[in-house]
């Protein structure tokens, strides 16, 4: 009984000694953060100072950078010190003051350095490499989508950097079941193993194709092939381009593949067909039957089975539901958008189903 008492004790406190640590290591990022933006800010003051700014700012860069570091050693180099800078340009003080005016007095800029870092640092509580990442974001609303959804998840710098490589807001935007979105990147795991599922992205922004409102699915794979390199990127980075109308026999029939790619990290072939209707239970017969003829005669040693993906312009409903589901991943189908709606609408669209997420699951911490 004393043993279990003890041992109930002992778990007990290192409960809290680990959860006092975790709070001072993040009270000690924000800090940290807080000071890297008043960096930024002093340097921006100081640019705007000089008479000839952008020699002065390259100058006053080097020089800094060289005396900080004799000083503290690392992390004052010189693309530091221009991350600092970007960084308060970023968050402009009236950002800050606005989220922090509760406890604040009302300042004008001119008096910013009077305020307590800590309190700064409240607007801040993503470690500084999280914001350094959310820098190369260049769209605003992106920006603070992915700052409050790192926050809301979670989510490690190393998870961030994975959905904004994946355009994560722009699907979300698009996508017809947002909620459902939403809800899965707040489970994400650390180091989830790739799937199919999470190679593809759904759905695909294909505007810089410039088609008009009619096209034939001959005139999509022409454009495709014409913008080869941003179709690949619009992919990802792991898919490399294999060949296009891709012959295959059987019986006394001929059939083609769109296109024929290749996953690095699945390594897989991925056979695309291009449809500009909807999802069609016929596409998934035909698909299937491709993979099976590509497993037989394409797939080389050391690669994993070949995987379809069904691009069309409207790719949900229950037929495709029942006509794809319990195939473990082999044959996908996809949206994809040649236009994108206006920004303004998708901001008011994702807020919507922010707030219904949070009265559904309640606020995070809850």
């Amino acid at each position: 009984m004393a043993l279990d008492l003890y041992q109930h004790m002992h778990t007990g406190i290192v409960t809290l000694v680990d959860q006092a640590r975790c709070q001072a290591a993040r009270s000690v990022n924000a800090l940290m953060t807080a000071t890297y933006w008043e960096i930024g800010r002093r340097l921006v003051t100081q640019e705007q100072a000089g008479i000839e700014r952008a020699a002065y700012g390259q100058e006053l860069i080097r020089q800094l950078s060289g005396d900080l570091s004799h000083r503290f050693g690392r992390g004052f180099s010189q693309q530091n010190l221009w991350q600092m800078r970007a960084f308060y340009l970023a968050w402009p003080p009236e950002a800050i003051l606005q989220t922090v005016s509760g406890e604040l007095p009302v300042l004008q800029e001119s008096d910013m350095s009077i305020i307590d870092l800590g309190m700064i640092g409240k607007r801040f509580p993503l470690p500084w490499s999280a914001y350094v990442r959310l820098l190369s974001v260049k769209n605003l609303a992106a920006r603070e989508f992915y700052e409050t959804e790192a926050l809301r998840c979670g989510w490690s710098v190393r998870q961030l950097e994975r959905q904004v490589g994946s355009q994560y807001y722009e699907r979300t935007a698009l996508s017809r079941n947002k909620l459902a979105m939403l809800a899965k990147a707040g489970s994400l795991p650390e180091e989830a193993a790739l799937s199919a599922q999470d190679a593809f992205k759904d759905p695909f922004v294909l505007e810089f194709l410039n088609l008009k409102d009619e096209y034939s699915e001959s005139d999509l794979e022409d454009a495709l092939i014409e913008h080869l390199a941003d179709f690949l990127l619009e992919l990802g980075d792991d898919f490399t381009f294999v060949g296009r109308q891709r012959r295959l026999r059987l019986d006394d029939s001929w059939f083609r593949i769109d296109l024929l790619l290749f996953h690095r990290r699945l390594r897989s072939l991925i056979i695309v067909e291009l449809k500009t209707g909807k999802f069609s239970y016929a596409d998934a017969g035909q698909m299937h039957m491709y993979v099976n003829y590509a497993r037989a005669h394409w797939m080389k040693p050391g690669e994993n089975p070949p995987i379809g993906l069904i691009l069309c312009s409207s790719p949900a409903g229950a037929e495709a539901h029942y006509a794809l589901d319990n195939l473990g991943g082999a044959i996908l189908a996809a949206e994809y958008r040649i236009l994108l709606p206006d920004e303004q609408i998708l901001v008011q669209q994702l807020h919507q189903s922010r707030l219904a997420l949070a009265q559904r699951h309640g606020p995070p911490g809850a």
